[in-house]
């Protein structure tokens, strides 16, 4: 499963279509261009949710993982199911025309799915602050078991502000090293609103994904 979630993620940058088993879904999704965002200092939060080993590494990258058991449900079946939670996503709220389903594998039941939205922070009448979100799905679905990763997180912060914006990936800004202070007691000022918000959508995407297999 390592091998196949590996050659996977090899191909997504260049959505390969030579391989004997993929192929790309027919269907594309568009979505109007999104307005520029505002600027918000981050406010601590304490919540132990986000503290310390909240934030996943597997080989030194950003790796959140859904490992569920599916009983009486056989591989095909949890691919299908997944298969829609995935696409309804990709025309979902603040969604991007990015966002879509790249690649599958009928025969191993893998689904692999690319999505650029937008990670909103607050919005008021007074205010917006969002950063552009992209991430990787991957769902490996067996007779009774799905295990799906979200990962290869990247973060677009108000790049057109005079003066630069912020492009960085998750590695490198919403881990424990970067987004929690020393002591790891509280989320740090800048950083730590896109953790947080990271693992709330994480969650959100699991729990979405979970409700829809218990059915």
């Amino acid at each position: 499963m390592k091998r196949i979630t590996i050659a996977i993620i090899a191909m997504l940058p260049c959505f390969a279509t030579a391989q004997s088993n993929w192929e790309k879904p027919a269907k594309q999704q568009e979505e109007e261009k999104p307005k520029k965002a505002l600027f918000m200092k981050n406010e601590a939060n304490t919540d132990p949710k986000y503290l310390a080993n909240a934030v996943p590494m597997v080989d030194g990258k950003v790796v959140f993982t859904l490992d569920k058991d599916v009983p009486g449900k056989n591989a095909q079946q949890i691919y299908d199911i997944v298969y829609q939670v995935l696409e309804r996503m990709t025309t979902g709220e603040n969604q991007f025309k990015e966002s879509q389903i790249s690649l599958v594998n009928k025969a191993e039941h893998v689904i692999a799915a690319r999505y650029r939205e937008w990670l909103v922070f607050k919005n008021s009448f007074l205010s917006l602050d969002r950063t552009v979100f992209d991430y990787t799905i991957i769902a490996n679905c067996s007779d009774g078991h799905l295990n799906l990763t979200l990962s290869r997180i990247f973060y677009s912060y108000e790049v057109d502000r005079e003066g630069g914006g912020l492009e960085t990936k998750a590695e490198e800004w919403i881990t424990d090293e970067y987004a929690l202070n020393k002591s790891k007691t509280k989320l740090s000022k800048y950083s730590g609103k896109f953790r947080r918000k990271t693992i709330d959508r994480k969650d959100e995407i699991f729990e979405i994904i979970n409700n829809a297999l218990d059915k």
